[in-house]
């Protein structure tokens, strides 16, 4: 039976992976990877968790001790000279995937919420803001077990920049305080 779709070999899916992981800011794991690279209905998880191995052996990529890849100079050498072998389709489903990855690891490196055990057994929840620039803010809060905590703590992680923007318009009003 004929293989529709734009993945047809191990090539194609070492032209791919080279292709996504010169693109991404931060170290993958396998999973990203191939989660990066399902563009086309060919590819499976199989082919890349077989294609990894073999891109590190030949130097096109590097794994860590926590199990993430990164690519090499040679990879990246490598990959601008076939990039352009990949189907177009592809190439942009690829390209939006890896936008959405990056920003999205590049908020949770700014965003950060842990959840520390007071000796009463109750729990704090440190919240964290960062920019560019260094801390914005940093909120602490109790919760009187350690599932509203989890939950707080998540969900500061998900409303961090409404959460900062409340406070700097409450704190900032000008009818009350004219400088």
């Amino acid at each position: 039976m004929k293989r529709l779709g734009f993945i047809h070999d191990m090539m194609d899916v070492k032209v791919l992976i080279l292709f996504v992981a010169a693109r991404v800011q931060y170290p993958m794991t396998a999973q990203e990877v191939y989660e990066l690279c399902y563009q086309d209905e060919c590819l499976s998880y199989f082919d890349v968790c077989t294609a990894l191995p073999e891109m590190v052996a030949s130097g096109h990529m590097t794994q860590s001790e926590d199990e993430r890849y990164t690519i090499t100079e040679k990879g990246k050498e490598h990959g601008k000279l076939t990039e352009d072998s990949l189907a177009f389709s592809v190439r942009q489903r690829a390209e939006n995937a890896i936008d959405k990855f990056n920003r999205q690891l590049r908020r949770q490196s700014f965003v950060k919420s842990k959840v520390v055990p007071r000796e009463s057994g109750e729990y704090s929840v440190v919240m964290t803001l960062d920019d560019e620039m260094g801390n914005l803010m940093t909120l602490e809060l109790m919760a009187p077990n350690q599932r509203q905590a989890l939950r707080l703590g998540k969900l500061f992680e998900d409303k961090a920049e409404m959460t900062y923007n409340l406070i700097m318009t409450q704190l900032l009003d000008t009818e009350e305080y004219d400088d």
